[in-house]
């Protein structure tokens, strides 16, 4: 019988060992690298934007399909069918476009606004245009006779002496202007109304003899130192040229009157009596 002869095998060397855990780590880095992806990371999607729209108007009927969201129902109108743009959209069209300076728009002839006059063709009232010139009023005017001018003529003389009086006029003085003898002013009118009166009631105008006849006028006597007239002037017209002109004459045929006090002299070169007549039919002639 044939001896066998089992040979021990040989233990591995250093070498080998190191080679084999090598070998087995690269396998197991391998498998780790393959096994790891890299990839970008993911941006997160854009929101989407929900259109609303505020209906104005509420509609009774629900549309078949609603496109937009809104508080009410509302059914469109139109022939052209419009979607509105996103709004990122909206956005990037606005980033390309420079930005103006306020006050500086564009007028373009569609923002000129026509305004169109309504008219009514065949209107129920027509309005009358009326070709007639505006003239000034007619007024009728008085005619003056020559004694009357005469008389306003002699009045505005006998205004701008007593307003200017003259290098021996200088002393013209009213009776309520009179200060220091006012007694003796008070007493010499008195005697100078009475004799006016009587005058005047014995030469009474025949314009004031008609029946219910009133009217009044008012007179300034200028009465030199002498007693003589220096100046007559109605200041207030009775409306009555004739009845103006019947006063006048009353004081020249009046005249000339007593002369003034000496004393009152000291104050007084010329003595101005301004009186109300009052004619009447009833009571005659009287001053005050």
């Amino acid at each position: 019988m044939t001896e066998q002869i089992f040979q021990r095998p040989s233990p591995l060397s250093n070498n080998d060992t190191l080679l084999v855990t090598l070998f087995i780590a690269a396998v197991i880095h391998t498998l780790i690298i393959l096994g790891v992806n890299f990839s970008m990371p993911k941006t997160d999607k854009a929101s989407k934007s929900i259109e609303i729209t505020l209906v104005t108007r509420e509609a009774k009927k629900a549309p078949k399909k609603a496109e937009f969201l809104a508080q009410n129902n509302q059914i469109g109108a139109g022939k052209k069918q419009a979607k509105p743009v996103p709004a990122a959209s909206k956005q990037k069209s606005a980033g390309t476009k420079l930005n103006k300076p306020p006050g500086q728009k564009k007028i373009t002839p569609k923002s000129i606004v026509h305004k169109r006059v309504l008219s009514q063709q065949h209107a129920e009232q027509k309005i009358q245009k009326t070709e007639q010139t505006l003239k000034p009023s007619e007024t009728s005017r008085p005619k003056l006779s020559m004694d009357a001018l005469q008389q306003q003529l002699a009045q505005l003389g006998e205004k701008i002496r007593y307003k200017k009086p003259s290098s021996d006029q200088k002393r013209i003085k009213f009776i309520n202007s009179v200060s220091t003898h006012k007694y003796l002013a008070a007493q010499y009118i008195t005697d100078w109304q009475r004799k006016i009166e009587n005058m005047g009631n014995l030469n009474y105008p025949a314009i004031a003899k008609r029946p219910g006849f009133s009217s009044s006028l008012t007179m300034d006597v200028g009465i030199k130192p002498n007693g003589s007239i220096y100046s007559i002037r109605i200041s207030k017209s009775s409306g009555y040229p004739a009845l103006d002109q019947a006063a006048k004459r009353i004081v020249r045929l009046s005249a000339p009157f007593p002369p003034l006090p000496k004393a009152l002299l000291q104050e007084v070169d010329v003595l101005v009596i301004t009186r109300v007549w009052k004619f009447s039919d009833e009571s005659g002639l009287y001053t005050q």
